[in-house]
């Protein structure tokens, strides 16, 4: 079973993904935490976490799983990886989940795309991991239900078992033996964070606020109106996103965004559905993570 690990790992370098090992039979990085850090060998400088130490460097990594039959896990961000985790309602913890693998597809339909063809893997729970490149310079991070219900995503920060682990529920299996295929572009739009409004003064006044409000629904409706197909539903849910803020801090009514955005869905040809399915669920991110104030100008 060594053997086998090993070979995954350096069957993983081979890509150019960074890996680091984790416990035999377990999805927990081997390396030491913060707290219980020596301050010496690699972290003779200042703790290192298992992000900086994933390698891709063929002597160290059989160095690494000559010690153990480690289980090995990729770190995405260094990798310049981004995946997509299509959970199983038996992972979530309930029947009444939605299934991953379901919910992907059906956005993929909506962007009026097929589910990418890239390399992917089956985890022993029944779920799945597609594996894509990220652009040069861009830093992703991880999400948690932003794509669609039961779908994360894996970036910088994250890390996923690669194929060949084992755990007491089985084993990650390839489905391909393809490369990993570039991020789609409709897909990068969802994920990309929200522009952040110019930052004003800490004593700018309500009704600025509310001014800058009423400036930034005008443009984002106009850009949803005016999106191009197969970008028109990442730029709704781009446009929810960004606009969610300023209902959360009072500044505009949820249903005059609702209505505005739901209109200017309908112009650039979403249909009512889509686009009120798209809304709830981004609005209802966005104002979830904004409840704290921050000033616009």
């Amino acid at each position: 079973m060594t053997d086998d690990l090993l070979t995954a790992a350096l069957e993983a370098a081979e890509c150019g993904w960074h890996v680091f090992p984790l416990r035999p039979g377990t999805k927990r990085p081997v390396l030491h935490g913060e707290r219980a850090c020596p301050g010496t060998g690699p972290c003779a400088a200042g703790h290192r976490k298992w992000e900086e130490r994933a390698t891709n460097d063929p002597d160290r990594i059989r160095a690494a799983w000559s010690q153990a039959p480690y289980n090995v896990g990729i770190a995405t961000g260094p990798s310049g990886l981004l995946v997509v985790d299509l959970d199983t309602p038996e992972h979530k913890g309930r029947a009444d989940a939605p299934d991953g693998a379901t919910t992907f597809g059906a956005l993929c339909e909506r962007a009026e795309h097929t589910v990418p063809d890239t390399y992917r893997t089956r985890t022993p729970s029944g779920g799945g991991h597609l594996y894509f490149t990220t652009p040069p310079c861009v830093r992703l991070t991880n999400t948690a239900g932003t794509v669609a219900d039961s779908v994360d995503t894996r970036a910088w920060g994250g890390y996923v078992v690669a194929a060949g682990s084992i755990t007491p529920a089985g084993r990650y299996e390839a489905l391909c033996d393809r490369l990993a295929a570039p991020l789609p572009e409709w897909l990068h739009a969802i994920l990309k964070p929200a522009s952040k409004p110019p930052q004003g003064p800490s004593e700018a006044s309500a009704g600025q606020s509310r001014r800058y409000a009423d400036v930034a629904l005008s443009n984002e409706a106009r850009n949803v109106a005016t999106a191009q197909q197969g970008a028109r539903e990442a730029a709704l849910f781009r446009a929810a996103r960004a606009l969610g803020r300023f209902v959360a801090w009072g500044d505009l009514p949820r249903h005059v965004v609702e209505q505005a955005l739901q209109e200017a869905g309908e112009t650039a040809g979403l249909s009512a559905s889509e686009c009120r399915s798209t809304l709830r669920s981004a609005l209802n991110w966005s104002i979830a993570h904004n409840q704290a104030r921050r000033d616009a100008a």
